[in-house]
């Protein structure tokens, strides 16, 4: 498969199937809202390879990656880890969106407005 961003090496796109393959229950949840284009019409990829990193969610069009934490993602290293990928994405002209595993789980209908406002 072409990848709008350039090759993906064998690692990353390997990587990216197994996580296709296990996906959180708060992933699962919020892709089958994002899923066939059925929200705004906006195409989704998940466990979408950018660089040296996949990110949970991606849409190409509008420059979006969307980012879903457990609660380890509040830890000090794992913080600043995340804060550097978010830069990175940014450099690379994307807009990075994180929303917590719980607040997914509780109600997704209340992070759509937010994913919205940032699609094309």
């Amino acid at each position: 498969m072409n990848h709008p961003e350039g090759p993906v090496p064998a690692l990353a796109r390997d990587r990216a199937r197994r996580l296709r393959k296990s996906s959180t229950p708060a992933e699962h949840k919020l892709w089958m809202r994002l899923r066939n284009r059925q929200f705004h019409g906006a195409k989704f990829r998940r466990q979408h390879p950018i660089g040296p990193y996949i990110v949970d969610f991606c849409c190409l069009e509008s420059r979006l990656a969307i980012e879903l934490d457990g609660g380890w993602h509040n830890e000090g290293l794992q913080r600043m880890e995340d804060e550097q990928r978010t830069v990175y994405l940014q450099t690379q002209g994307y807009t990075v969106l994180r929303f917590w595993n719980t607040e997914i789980i509780k109600d997704v209908r209340a992070i759509l407005p937010q994913i919205a406002e940032h699609l094309s």
